[in-house]
Order: structure tokens, then C-alpha cells, then sequence
């Protein structure tokens, strides 16, 4: 993803689910980010580019059964 991508997808993401979430690069990976809410991981967002038509962003969320308690 591009820093342009990447800042797009933030203040998206700000507005709609929290003005604290940030995204951060992976190391060497560049087809997605992980995303914070503060210093909480929340999940992994993906770029799905398979069809360059239809670029769309999957953000992957897992919610453990101890969070929960």
C-alpha cells in the first residue's frame, strides 16, 4: 500500500469507528497494515487487489473468548 492509501485509509477508518485508530506499516509487507485503537492492536487491514477493477480493503478483527470476560 501506498503512504497515500495508507493516510486515506486512516481518516477513514478515524471517522467511522474511533479518532484514535492509527495504521501501521507490517516490516516488509506491503499488501497490508496493522491497525491500532491507541496502543491496542485491533486487527489487520488488506488490500484486495486481485482484480485492478475492483480494488477493495478487508480489515480482519479477532476478538478472543478471554476479552470477553
Amino acid at each position: 500500500m501506498t503512504d497515500e492509501e495508507i493516510l486515506k485509509l486512516q481518516v477513514h477508518l478515524c471517522e467511522r469507528l474511533n479518532p484514535s485508530v492509527t495504521l501501521r506499516r507490517r516490516g516488509k509487507k506491503d499488501d497490508s497494515v496493522e491497525a491500532y485503537v491507541g496502543d491496542e492492536f485491533l486487527g489487520i487491514l488488506f488490500k484486495d487487489d486481485e482484480d485492478p477493477s475492483d480494488i477493495s480493503y478487508n480489515l480482519d478483527v479477532a476478538i478472543l473468548a478471554m476479552d470477553l470476560e
